[in-house]
């Protein structure tokens, strides 16, 4: 009883003086972080295929134009 009382105290106190709001404010500013690091690393992952492809191609028209120049 005396555990019941204590939660409900704790939880009018939270209440009362916006901390519950504050924490879930900042439980939602954390998972938007989240996912704004989980969109940047799929943009990283895809500007480095990017270039890898472009270094490939670069590569592939040297090498033609190497030999063409033979």
């Amino acid at each position: 009883m005396q555990r019941a009382i204590l939660v409900i105290t704790a939880c009018m106190t939270l209440s009362a003086c916006g901390l519950g709001e504050t924490a879930v404010s900042a439980a939602a500013g954390g998972a938007a972080e989240v996912e704004q690091a989980r969109a940047a690393l799929k943009t990283e992952a895809r500007v480095k295929e990017q270039l890898d492809a472009a270094r490939t191609l670069d590569a592939q028209h040297r090498q033609a134009a190497e030999a063409a120049a033979q």
